[in-house]
């Protein structure tokens, strides 16, 4: 008897014909619509920074690409929002996290700087193309495991995709900022890029922003220095996204040693407690 189990994820060939489950398609409600058109709008924009790459343009290639992160972290919260998630925004959401944040801000960079060091340019837009895949192959391999220690304790492993995009940029930040030809020499780019890269599929425990919950007598600082740094962004857009890069990078070696120290007293709570001595056992022998 042949199987008739409906197949989930792609085809294994083109001119395979997947089977359909019994039964009349509903159709997709249109709250289950909004927050994967706003996933399809972050994927054009990030592809529209390659565009806008192209002609050279590239304050609005930069750009495009953290608008493209913007929408990405509304989609999910919308789909939550709305109880519209499924497995298909899942797998859309994938795929335009690669796009946007892996082969758009690669080869934004290699039109950008890499390009004039030729084989080594384009091997570490490559590199950064590659991770990006892998990080979010990664994250959909991992959905349905139950035991993620980084996750319970609060953390990511490695960096997210958009926030990698976002590191792979400081180069372009300070060259717009300061107009400093130094911060476009490939020499330079190619091996920040491919750091960052590796940062994206690496096994670090990295800040996990949902997880962080701000004491009560410190709320309304946080809302402060939050409108603060959005009207920095208005004002000096490129500092300012200079200064989060190298925030967030500072955050690391906090939530590296953090997460170590939740792993050392996880290993401490699972020995086993030694049996209390007994002196009367001990006379018994």
């Amino acid at each position: 008897m042949p199987d008739e189990t409906p197949r989930i994820g792609p085809k294994a060939a083109e001119d395979e014909i997947p089977l359909r489950p019994r039964g009349r398609s509903r159709g997709l409600a249109m709250r289950g619509v909004v927050p994967n058109a706003i996933t399809a709008a972050a994927m054009c924009a990030g592809l529209t920074g390659i565009r806008f790459a192209i002609g050279g343009m590239w304050k609005e290639a930069v750009l495009a690409v953290v608008l493209a992160g913007v929408l990405d972290g509304i989609d999910g919260r919308m789909a939550r929002l709305l109880k519209a998630q499924s497995r298909f925004g899942a797998e859309l959401d994938s795929l335009a996290d690669s796009l946007s944040f892996g082969t758009a801000p690669a080869l934004i960079l290699f039109l950008w700087s890499l390009g004039d060091l030729t084989r080594l340019g384009w091997f570490a837009a490559l590199a950064f193309a590659i991770a990006g895949a892998l990080r979010l192959a990664r994250f959909n391999a991992q959905i349905d495991v139950k035991e993620q220690p980084h996750k319970s304790a609060g953390f990511l492993t490695g960096i997210p995709a958009p926030v990698g995009a976002g590191l792979a940029f400081l180069p372009v930040y300070l060259w717009l900022a300061t107009g400093e030809p130094l911060f476009r020499d490939p020499r330079l780019v190619a091996p920040w890029t491919a750091f960052v890269g590796f940062l994206m599929i690496s096994n670090l425990a990295t800040l996990s922003w949902g997880r962080m919950r701000p004491r009560s007598d410190v709320r309304l600082a946080v809302i402060a220095i939050v409108g603060l740094v959005f009207a920095a962004l208005l004002l000096e857009p490129w500092w300012t996204l200079s200064a989060i890069c190298l925030g967030y990078l500072a955050t690391m070696p906090w939530s590296i040693a953090r997460y170590a120290r939740i792993k050392r007293q996880r290993a401490a709570a699972a020995r086993p407690v030694p049996e209390p001595f007994d002196a009367a056992t001990r006379d018994l022998h």
